[in-house]
């Protein structure tokens, strides 16, 4: 399994490099930031000086998405960091939801990202693509050249358009049941599209935090550390209940549920410890929605994610122990799923 190490661009950028730095030499494959130009600092000037400061580490957003930069730009960038430094970029790209939102606009449309994934994919591999009746390509990129675009995706039409055309799953929460639900609508819709199914890489994203024993106090710490969380999923699940309804058999009341209790939500605080308008997400949730409690049991609850067909982990690293959690993987969590 692969390991990935997910943060927000805050400034200094020097310390987002140095965190992407520890977390190479602890074993992690994958950098990804947050993509809000409101919110945070621009990722991609960030991942240039990531991959000048690392050797293997790939680079991308969790995630961009096609509105706020045009597509070609898109694909530019990340050819251009590709040609620099090597194809060690991936495009993770979803609806945009804080990215749109906060600039006042709707998230977009999944026709959109469809449209998008082809031009960026195409482009970044030197090929032809159409942006709505003119036909470009890059002449510079050169024959070996790749972006793989991953898409993120919760609803049965996301879902279903992932295994039909991304080259990438990825899926923001770590619950046993709802991982085996959404891999095999990917993997299904894939097989009914005439794709190979294991060609599309899967990865699971969530808040990691390693306690130092299972005690009620220090897993009380790590929850209010991760309860975050299940008010960004939630931004997410309330598009899906407003969209499918309550109690829809297309979406699992294992992913609904939990928001009936939900009360807007203000994006000063996204992706932040202590974020107030997360007050409804119950343990229950942060229990499921992340990995929490001593290393062992990272490990385990890792183990059975991978037995799903899970391919890489990614650490949401936004809590008050970011050093301490690379090291914890490094030193006992990626040793032992990889064994």
């Amino acid at each position: 399994m692969d390991f990935g190490l997910v943060l927000q661009t805050d400034p200094p950028a020097s310390r987002v490099v140095s965190l992407m730095k520890r977390a190479e030499r602890n074993g992690f494959t994958h950098g990804w930031t947050f993509d809000s130009a409101v919110l945070w600092q621009e990722p991609f000037v960030i991942y240039s000086q990531i991959l000048a400061n690392t050797t293997r580490l790939k680079v991308g957003p969790m995630v961009t998405n096609p509105g706020t930069r045009t597509w070609e730009v898109t694909a530019s960038t990340f050819a251009t960091l590709n040609d620099m430094f090597g194809n060690r970029t991936v495009c993770g790209i979803g609806r945009g939801d804080s990215a749109m939102r906060v600039a006042g606009r709707r998230p977009n449309t999944l026709a959109r990202i469809s449209e998008a994934m082809k031009v960026i994919r195409a482009l970044g591999r030197g090929e032809e693509a159409d942006l709505g009746g003119t036909k470009i390509r890059f002449p510079w990129v050169g024959p070996g050249a790749e972006v793989p675009v991953w898409m993120a995706a919760y609803g049965p039409k996301a879902l279903k358009m992932t295994g039909e055309e991304a080259d990438g799953f990825i899926l923001q929460l770590s619950d046993l049941y709802l991982t085996e639900y959404m891999v095999k609508a990917v993997k299904d819709a894939a097989t009914a599209a005439g794709r190979d199914p294991s060609e599309i890489t899967v990865c699971v994203a969530a808040p990691a935090y390693v306690t130092a024993d299972d005690s009620p106090e220090a897993l009380a710490h790590a929850r209010e550390q991760c309860r975050w969380f299940g008010g960004m999923v939630g931004n997410h699940v309330a598009d899906l209940v407003s969209r499918y309804g309550e109690h829809s058999s297309q979406v699992p009341g294992e992913l609904t549920e939990y928001i009936k209790s939900r009360q807007g939500y203000d994006y000063a605080h996204h992706g932040r410890s202590g974020n107030p308008d997360t007050r409804f997400v119950p343990d229950e949730i942060v229990d499921r929605f992340c990995v929490i409690g001593p290393a062992e049991k990272h490990v385990e609850k890792l183990t059975a994610l991978r037995a799903l067909g899970v391919d890489q982990f990614a650490v949401y690293d936004m809590h008050d122990a970011q050093e301490a959690t690379i090291d914890a993987y490094g030193r006992q969590v990626i040793p032992a799923v990889n064994s």
